[in-house]
């Protein structure tokens, strides 16, 4: 056993990889399987959605979303996201990871169900109630990622806990591709079954009136994987770390891990009540204390997490923009509504598949290995590189859509196999118990500030510089091209705060954060200073 540290903690960081570490996964990435298909499965669908609700006959192109109801409804999944990251991450910490992992879960799988069920007698009226629903869908995502991060962290060994939890984290991607393949799914069979004529030769009547179904069940289907997994949540027994070192319950600390780890534990009741009690386990998150121990490191976490949202998310969101601007979907209105979606469906699936999930499990398998602060750093720079490389000779890949594909997968293999990983991996180890869901909760809103940020802005950056090329109701904007170099230089700077991150590789996460060592010490000082010492 280390010299310090509690038995049952000790259990847990020396536990070989058993089966209880695979069902955490599962429960755990399961939730952010939904997260990824609720929050990404939109961006499939912003164009159905603007050809049903806003076309106008005898216009030379489909309806599309006004730029005010586009932002709304890609922003405000993000919104209610930055909002339960805060609140479910401080009540994580408040209640217990347990007693709140079931109320994120229903709030989603509610959500989802309302989302599909978006109704109005006009097309605001249906954009609102969509928007409502959708908040309160990103509130429940939001407290999947705080507390799934801190449940996995508090479970796993110290061998393989960075590797535990990108698994988690690498659900993500199955999720993004899960949604492709059901949009290509539905969108398929009601092509098959509603037969009609392009745009350019039938107008508004090029979207079947069936094809409001589509968008409704893409969404609704999002309840069904997190229904599966609300019972398995409800058997986890509450972590360790935080029974034992922020409830102080050293017995029941004990006889849960007993039953997970299916061995024999001691309760170290007194040893609990003094590591609670030292100056060193008191400080709370706005104290000067804090700011001294882990200031930097919050900034560090906060920073690089926002960065990598604005660049990531603005790629994932408007994957269907720059496709077209390159020629890769044919023009809107050489196509009908619902063959549209199956195309974007297609490309979002292709990039998954070659750049997404590649580059979160390449995480999985190296991150304790190279450590988190070498993939983070090898990410941004990456990802600095090849959006450079899609942004100098843009005009190059206009007529070489295999090698823009190339390049753009890329840069997806190094945003997963480098920060879009990591910054979820670090706020979960290198904070006390007590304030360790919260902190996680900071850094992620920190992210999805950045994700809103991408969103938006880019909805309006990417816009042609040409006004009469613009999309119906935005102003000009600075073109893809420019977008993707100021992208690159978001990315860049990533690299510099990268350096603020300490590296938390192969360390239990009391020795990260001293929560034992330094109570205890403080007690081997007191008793070492009333002994005789000869000289």
């Amino acid at each position: 056993m280390a010299r310090n540290e509690l038995g049952v903690l000790n259990a847990l960081d020396a536990a070989k990889t058993q089966w209880y570490h695979f069902t955490a996964i599962v429960i755990a990435g399961m939730g952010f399987f939904t997260d990824a298909y609720d929050l990404f499965s939109i961006s499939l669908l912003t164009k159905l959605l603007g050809r049903i609700y806003y076309s106008v006959e005898g216009h030379p192109k489909p309806g599309t979303l006004p730029p005010g109801v586009a932002a709304g409804v890609t922003a405000t999944a993000f919104v209610g996201t930055l909002a339960g990251q805060l609140f479910f991450g401080w009540l994580g910490d408040k209640l217990g990871r347990k007693k709140v992992y079931g109320m994120t879960l229903m709030l989603m799988v509610v959500c989802s169900l309302a989302s599909g069920l978006s109704f109005g007698k006009s097309a605001a009226g249906v954009m609102t109630t969509l928007c409502f629903f959708r908040f309160w869908l990103g509130f429940g995502i939001g407290g999947d990622y705080p507390l799934s991060a801190t449940i996995m962290s508090e479970y796993a060994n110290k061998k393989t806990r960075g590797a535990f939890i990108s698994a988690v984290f690498a659900m993500q991607g199955f999720g993004i591709l899960t949604g492709g393949i059901i949009a290509l799914i539905i969108s398929a069979w009601f092509d098959h079954a509603y037969k009609t004529p392009p745009y350019s030769v039938a107008g508004k009547a090029s979207t079947a009136p069936e094809a409001d179904y589509i968008w409704r069940i893409i969404l609704m289907f999002g309840a069904v994987p997190a229904l599966l997994t609300y019972y398995w949540r409800m058997k986890m027994p509450e972590t360790a770390r935080y029974t034992a070192l922020v409830a102080r319950n050293a017995k029941q600390a004990a006889s849960d891990m007993s039953k997970v780890l299916q061995v024999e534990i001691e309760a170290e009741e007194e040893r609990v009540d003094k590591i609670g009690t030292a100056p060193s386990n008191s400080f709370g998150l706005f104290s000067k204390e804090f700011a001294r121990r882990h200031g930097l490191q919050l900034v560090g976490t906060c920073v690089c997490w926002f960065l990598l949202d604005i660049a990531y998310y603005s790629n994932n969101l408007f994957q269907k923009d720059i496709f077209s601007a390159i020629g890769w979907i044919p023009k809107a209105e050489t196509m009908n509504a619902i063959h549209e979606v199956y195309r974007v469906a297609m490309s979002q699936t292709i990039i998954a598949l070659c750049g997404t999930i590649p580059g979160y499990w390449f995480t999985v398998a190296f991150i304790d290995h190279l450590g988190r602060f070498t993939i983070q750093l090898m990410g941004f720079f990456f990802m600095t590189v090849f959006m450079f490389a899609l942004a100098i000779p843009y005009n190059h890949w206009l007529s070489n859509n295999a090698g823009f594909l190339i390049m753009y997968s890329l840069t997806f293999f190094f945003a997963n196999f480098g920060p879009n990983a990591t910054t979820f991996v670090v706020p979960a180890e290198i904070f006390p118990a007590r304030l360790r869901s919260t902190c996680h909760g900071i850094s992620a809103a920190s992210g999805k500030l950045g994700a809103i940020v991408g969103a938006l802005g880019f909805l309006y950056a990417a816009q042609n510089k040409d006004p009469k090329k613009t999309d119906a109701g935005y102003p000009p904007g600075i073109g893809v091209r420019n977008s993707l170099f100021l992208l690159a230089g978001i990315n860049c700077v990533g690299i510099f705060f990268t350096f603020l991150v300490p590296e938390s590789k192969g360390k239990s996460l009391e020795e990260l954060t001293g929560e034992i060592e330094e109570g205890e010490e403080n007690d081997m000082q007191h008793a070492s200073s009333t002994q005789t010492v000869p000289v």
